[in-house]
């Protein structure tokens, strides 16, 4: 079953393509992770599934509805989107940027219900920062004011959650926690989608991937079929050595060119 879909969609600006015509589907209880180099088209092709970006060709639909016969407000009950941009210059504390992401489910001028509450409290606990609630966003670090917007996404709990490189400013520990904790909301049924550049981490806990070069979808499916040394070679220009873990999941190292990797094969 799916529950949002690109139908041969593409953008364009200025005569130029930022995005091929490009279907997609991403289904429920799956988290979908789209591969690329800078420039490939990850980006546009996350906002473009938000909404964010009218398509130039194609269109968008979530629960076979097009996007664009979709209020605003009926949009972002139903789909969340966590930029890869953390610059907030706004003077609220964390709880209150948590706190709008309820915004769509009430009326014009309304306060929040206890129901509201409790999603803001499960949501700030969810993303670990439930001990930074009163402090303003704007003394948080880059990876602090990320899970602060991941926070937000889930206090909308929306049945569509778009992340666009979640990990990028977090260290290592908190970049596994947003990735069990997209595990985790798969696994209640969520359709994820990422945006990444890890691609050992694609490797482990996506379950369908989506591969993109120079705004054009190269190759789509699942994970074992996707991830190829020779087709990672042709995508990000570089050299690959594709190892197994214990637990049988790829893992991949990768070298600027040959001679590199006899270097560190010593």
């Amino acid at each position: 079953m799916s529950v949002l879909t690109l139908h041969n969609a593409g953008v364009a600006m200025a005569g130029h393509w930022l995005l091929r015509e490009t279907s997609v589907t991403l289904r429920p209880g799956e988290i979908t992770a789209f591969l690329g180099p800078n420039g490939s088209g990850k980006t546009t092709l996350l906002r473009l599934l938000a909404g964010l970006l009218p398509p130039s060709t194609g269109y968008v639909t979530l629960h076979d509805r097009d996007l664009r016969t979709l209020s605003r407000r009926d949009l972002a009950q139903r789909l969340a989107f966590v930029p890869q941009d953390t610059h907030i210059n706004v003077a609220f504390t964390v709880r209150e940027m948590v706190e709008m992401g309820r915004h769509p489910h009430l009326r014009r001028l309304t306060r929040l219900r206890p129901a509201d509450h409790a999603a803001v409290d499960a949501a700030l606990r969810r993303a670990d920062i439930w001990h930074l609630a009163a402090r303003p966003v704007v003394e948080l670090s880059g990876g602090e004011r990320q899970r602060v917007l991941i926070a937000r996404s889930l206090a909308t709990q929306a049945d569509v959650l778009l992340l666009d490189e979640p990990t990028a400013s977090l260290d290592i520990a908190h970049a596994l926690d947003v990735l069990d904790l997209c595990h985790e909301l798969a696994g209640e049924g969520k359709t994820i989608g990422l945006a990444l550049h890890d691609i050992n981490a694609a490797a482990r806990y996506a379950t369908q991937l989506v591969l993109l070069r120079a705004g054009r979808l190269i190759t789509q499916g699942r994970p074992e079929t996707v991830l190829h040394a020779t087709q990672l070679n042709q995508v990000f220009d570089v050299c690959t050595d594709r190892i197994q873990a214990t637990d049988g999941t790829p893992v991949f190292r990768f070298y600027r060119d040959r001679q590199q990797h006899s270097t560190f094969a010593l």
